[in-house]
């Protein structure tokens, strides 16, 4: 199936007082209609950051420094910001980690949904209030109507992120950017997110780039996942092949550190040490200061991906020349 996005080599830098900082350096991923991958990876890896030079919402000092970002045929990381603006609002929907700074305290849900959808279709006032309620319906809050002239302070933080779901779908889009959109909800909460979310991509043919750094979520509503460290996709695959057998050291370690479902564990795995700073990334691959497998050739040599089955890792192990 022909990709609706195509991130290519994608370099993004911060100025700094000491010099320019590269925080994402040659990633490359694709997206299909109705196909959800998964960005995964600790604190600082990259993930939100790669979301935000997607959309075209990076900040000063950050900005673009190489590669391409292919939407539909389309090249957009050099489109003007008024052109910027109407593709993201009307093609691309994005849905953020905390409600509440999505949505504004001081007009209603019914308004800030109308506000949307008729900026960017051509709906009256009433055909656009119908189209609210059968969002709000679509998304699972009860007393759809009745609720459009609520304050988001009046919903909880579950109701208030189908909300953001809601405003993120108004426009109908074809891709939507997902940025840990379960993390600041309980547990039976974030499943009823993830399933709304399989089932709208199902429904809709939605093209979506989950951000998260639970693999539990990526397990359950994504179909593909790639796995970010120090700002470079590590390895990239089905989720199924990538969960039960990671080809890179850095995806075994996670998988290594979840709890069980079954049996006992006296205590955790842990990757040792931590993810570098941006601008002390080490020579070679990134991880080899952590890696139970390092070899030489890590310490000096950086890897692209390679094939590993049926995924692809930055990874030596994955070289027949490395044992050669």
């Amino acid at each position: 199936m022909t990709a609706l996005l195509e991130v290519n080599r994608l370099c993004v830098e911060f100025q700094t007082r000491h010099g320019c900082v590269r925080a994402l350096d040659d990633v490359s991923f694709s997206i299909a209609p109705g196909e959800t991958l998964g960005l995964v990876g600790e604190s600082g890896a990259g993930k939100s950051l790669t979301g935000a030079a997607i959309i075209g919402l990076l900040e000063p000092p950050a900005r673009l420094c190489g590669g391409s970002i292919v939407f539909d045929g389309q090249r957009i990381d050099q489109l003007p910001d008024a052109s910027l603006r109407r593709l993201r609002g009307r093609h691309i929907g994005s849905i953020f980690q905390d409600p509440l700074t999505a949505l504004n305290p001081l007009y209603t849900v019914g308004a800030q949904l109308v506000e949307t959808i008729r900026t960017h279709l051509p709906l009256s006032a009433a055909d656009a209030t119908a189209r609210a309620v059968q969002l709000l319906e679509e998304t699972g809050i009860q007393g759809a109507a009745a609720r459009l002239g609520q304050y988001p302070h009046q919903f909880s933080g579950g109701m208030r992120q189908r909300v953001v779901i809601a405003l993120a779908l108004a426009a109908e889009p074809r891709l939507l950017i997902a940025d840990e959109p379960t993390t600041a909800l309980d547990v039976s909460v974030q499943a009823q997110v993830i399933s709304l979310l399989k089932r709208l991509g199902r429904q809709r043919g939605l093209a979506v780039l989950l951000v998260t750094h639970d693999m539990g979520v990526i397990a359950e509503a994504c179909d593909r996942v790639a796995v970010m460290y120090a700002g470079r996709i590590v390895e990239i695959g089905p989720v199924r092949e990538v969960i039960h057998a990671p080809a890179h050291p850095y995806t075994a370690g996670l998988m290594e550190s979840i709890p069980p479902m079954t049996g006992e564990r006296e205590r955790l795995l842990q990757i040792d040490g931590a993810m570098p700073r941006l601008g002390a990334t080490p020579k070679g691959c990134a991880f080899h200061p952590r890696c139970p497998r390092e070899m030489a050739r890590c310490r000096t040599e950086r890897p692209e991906l390679l094939p590993a089955g049926a995924s692809r890792a930055a990874c030596w192990l994955h070289d027949g020349e490395t044992f050669r």
